[in-house]
């Protein structure tokens, strides 16, 4: 055994004498002392090349298993990985977590929505409220058939010459309602009420463009859930159908052969009540979702006061006002697209007296049930045609389904101010209910002054104004005692995280 040039060597043929024993072995306890020094490090080489070069980063990830070894082992195992937990290669992993976790962030949908997302939806219901009120206008001035063509986009430029002006005077001209009705218009009469139809559908393809693009952009950019992302798309869908149904129903006042041979010209009350309907629930969704939004910001801002605010709404003495707020929603719906049935048929033109139809509360039952609108020989469809195409029964239904909406209503403000109803019901709930009075209240002085003035343009489109208002109404009270599951269990979630903290 050598100990270095320096030191002598020990073989099995040399025999020191007993006193050179004591100054060998302190050189050799020397040098075992400078070995002892450096075994530190070559532990530290032997557990850390393993770990560098030939340990994938989700191992190091994890924390150190303990191994069967000496307690100096492990002692050194464990300085080792305390010493390199902010090693280059951890950090290397680290970031490479970081950055594969933003990139599956990037790609998945958020919990919540954001705010800009319901203000903007609150402003597209804006916007089709309006556009509501744009189109009673349009028909009420017999403008909706001036434009007898379907241009989706190259018809969004009205005519900018004289010859082109002459060539869309030249097709209307063509029209069932030009022969019958103004045979004798000049063509600065037909620019006005072509105006008036053109500017109609220009507000059509603008609230569509709106609401497409940025659904489309929230979507993309994640700003919204994924059941909102789902929404939004639905309601993109039906403002495209929207625009077909618009069509359909003015293609059906361009052919002679879908009215009555020796009727006013007109569209087909059927489309028009699909058209008003359509842009009804389309305008309901938007509100609902945009206010849905909107309350759950601000709900997160404070999930205790919220929770606490949902379990009195939750409260059993309410579960029939609930359902009360729904029927009453429903019959405003059903009323209102009634009034449609009149508009199409022009039926407010005729008994223009209220309460009386004539010299009664209704017409003769032989005027209610005409045989002229039955179409087939055993008069299996008498009922039902006469109250769809009969003026006169239209009529009566509506001021039927009117003043029984009235009188719902009516009674549901009672209802929340009564028994146990009355002290559950939350303050704006109950605020809900004293507008929605204030609402029908205006609603039916509008329709009966409408009617008694045989539907001047002003008071027929602040009619129908006054009927999406009222829908309106009743859409806010029911959204105040609904609270969807989704926005509960959000709410628990976030205030389990917050008790701990």
């Amino acid at each position: 055994m050598s100990l270095g040039p320096h030191h002598a060597t020990l073989d099995s043929s040399t025999f020191l004498p007993a006193a050179a024993i004591p100054f060998n072995f302190a050189v050799w306890a020397a040098q075992y002392v400078k070995m002892s020094a450096l075994l530190p490090a070559f532990r530290r080489v032997a557990f850390q090349s393993p770990s560098r070069f030939f340990v994938c980063n989700q191992c190091l990830r994890q924390a150190p298993r303990a191994l069967p070894s000496s307690r100096i082992i492990n002692a050194a195992q464990s300085r080792f990985f305390v010493a390199n937990a902010t090693g280059p290669v951890n950090a290397l992993s680290a970031d490479a977590v970081a950055k594969a976790a933003k990139a599956k962030a990037k790609y998945e949908f958020p919990k919540t929505t954001s705010k800009a997302v319901g203000y903007w939806l609150i402003g597209s219901a804006v916007s089709v409220f309006g556009i509501v009120v744009w189109g009673g206008l349009t028909r009420l001035t017999e403008s909706g058939l001036s434009i007898t063509e379907w241009k989706p986009v190259t018809g969004s430029m009205p005519p900018r010459s004289q010859q082109d002006w002459e060539a869309e005077f030249e097709l209307y001209r063509a029209s069932p309602e030009f022969k019958l009705l103004n045979p004798h218009m000049t063509l600065e009469e037909f620019k006005k009420i072509y105006f008036m139809e053109w500017s109609h559908r220009l507000w059509g393809r603008v609230i569509g463009i709106s609401f497409v693009l940025p659904t489309l952009y929230f979507i993309a950019r994640r700003r919204v859930t994924g059941k909102m992302a789902v929404n939004l798309l639905g309601i993109s869908s039906l403002i495209g159908f929207q625009g077909f149904i618009g069509w359909w129903m003015v293609k059906s006042g361009l052919k002679d052969d879908l009215f009555a041979e020796g009727s006013h010209p007109r569209v087909s009350q059927y489309r028009l009540t699909a058209h008003l309907g359509t842009a009804f629930v389309c305008y309901s969704w938007m509100l609902l979702t945009g206010l849905s939004v909107l309350r759950a910001r601000r709900m997160a801002a404070n999930p205790q006061a919220a929770l606490d605010t949902i379990k009195a709404i939750h409260n059993p003495a309410l579960v029939n006002f609930r359902r009360s707020v729904l029927a009453v929603t429903t019959l405003i719906f059903v009323t209102a697209m009634s009034g449609a049935l009149v508009a199409g048929l022009d039926a407010g033109l005729i008994y223009n007296e209220f309460p009386k139809m004539g010299l009664g509360l209704t017409p003769p039952a032989s005027e209610l049930w005409n045989k002229f609108y039955s179409r087939r020989e055993d008069g299996k469809d008498l009922w039902w045609r006469n109250m769809l195409e009969n003026p006169s029964t239209v009529q009566m239904d509506h001021r039927i389904l009117a003043v029984s909406t009235f009188c719902a209503i009516l009674a549901l403000y009672a209802f929340s101010r009564r028994g146990r109803v009355g002290a559950a019901l939350p303050r704006n709930a109950k605020k809900g209910a004293l507008g929605l009075v204030h609402l029908v209240c205006m609603q039916v002085a509008l329709g009966i002054t409408t009617l008694i003035y045989m539907v001047p343009v002003p008071l027929g489109a602040a009619h129908q104004a006054g009927s999406l208002a009222v829908l309106s109404g009743a859409l806010v009270l029911a959204h105040r005692l609904h609270v969807p599951k989704s926005t509960v269990r959000a709410l628990e979630q976030k205030l389990k995280h917050i008790k701990p903290q």
